[in-house]
């Protein structure tokens, strides 16, 4: 048995299933080394994709249009839905999505030239729709800087959800959107407890940092706020009014919450992590997620999946929103402008 891996999320890499073939590190009369001794290393592969805004129908998110610079991401959230999404490149969707990251060094260019068509519709458009637009390549490759920049020339409105604290680098593009009603950022926080963020989202900042980074945020007048989630019973639900007052404190404006569902291969993922790390309340983690879900811990039926139903759902819902009316004002997330936007990059004439 492979020994615990520090600062990945996974543990494991698991079968993909559009495959038919894999490479196996087992040997079926036990006589192969184990060949993830370590951590693997971060491997980059590019794609040129001929477009870069995806779009949904879905009743359960707030944006239907996003953009993702990057597929896979090294923040490696062990409860991550995105990595399912990894399998369509024939990867797997454990340690793999967090150490072969697919990079879009075209994207600016790409949403440039669907802003110029004649039939584009100004509309939202979320960063990390799937993964994290500011996970630690980023600070290499500067793709999303570039997205903003385009977004901003076009005075298009866009959403940013992220876990790192790289997007205050982006101050100066984020104030002048934010002039206009055209820019929110939100900050997903999962915990408080140090100890537990890093097993659980081992490459994501700290609450302290994001905390930080929500004063800043705020200090300039940009809309922030956060995405309390997942929220995991038996490991962090009983920080929601913890969590919604240090983030209130800090500035932060509104506020949105949803429970962890494992649909999937990361239903084996977040099992084989959960045994590893806490031994003694595996089970009955186990237990409560499925309580969520009607018994299953996956679970894809909309609305219910990102609220769960239930007792125990209820009690979080419960919780979310006394603790929301005592620290925020906002009833909602920011909706933002679409007035503003060039044309084919023409100014609007008075």
């Amino acid at each position: 048995m492979n020994e615990y891996l520090k600062g990945k999320g996974a543990q494991i890499n698991v079968p993909n299933k559009f495959l038919t073939q894999e490479l196996s590190t087992e040997d079926a009369d036990g006589f192969d080394e184990d060949l993830i001794a370590e951590s693997p290393k971060i491997n980059v592969f590019y794609e040129t994709p001929k477009k870069v805004i995806s779009t949904n129908t879905s009743p359960d998110l707030a944006f239907g249009a996003s953009i993702n610079p990057y597929q896979g991401c090294e923040h490696g959230c062990v409860y991550c839905y995105a990595r399912n999404s990894h399998e369509y490149w024939g990867f797997s969707a454990g340690l793999d999505f967090e150490s072969k990251i697919i990079v879009k060094p075209d994207a600016p260019k790409i949403l440039e030239q669907e802003f110029l068509k004649t039939t584009y519709q100004p509309k939202t458009i979320m960063l990390s729709g799937n993964t994290d637009c500011y996970q630690p390549l980023e600070r290499k490759h500067k793709i999303t800087r570039g997205l903003l920049t385009i977004f901003h020339k076009y005075q298009n409105p866009v959403g940013i959800i992220t876990k790192n604290t790289l997007v205050t680098r982006d101050l100066d593009l984020l104030e002048e959107l934010a002039k206009m009603n055209l820019v929110s950022v939100v900050f997903s926080m999962t915990t408080l407890n140090e100890d537990l963020r890093r097993i659980l989202e081992p490459r994501t900042a700290s609450a302290l940092k994001k905390l930080k980074a929500i004063e800043q945020l705020a200090a300039k007048n940009i809309p922030v706020g956060i995405m309390n989630a997942p929220i995991i019973p038996g490991l962090n639900h009983h920080e929601i009014p913890s969590i919604l007052k240090a983030a209130s404190d800090a500035g932060a404006q509104f506020a949105g919450y949803t429970v962890v569902r494992l649909n999937g291969q990361i239903a084996e993922i977040f099992k084989d992590w959960l045994e590893k790390t806490f031994p003694d309340r595996a089970k009955k983690v186990w237990n409560l997620i499925r309580e969520l879900h009607g018994g299953n811990v996956n679970d894809s039926r909309f609305g219910r999946r990102i609220k769960g139903e239930g007792k125990h759902a209820e009690v979080i819902k419960k919780l979310f929103e006394v603790s929301h009316r005592k620290h925020f004002k906002s009833g909602g997330f920011p909706k933002l402008s679409t007035y503003y936007f060039r044309k084919r990059g023409i100014y609007r004439l008075f």
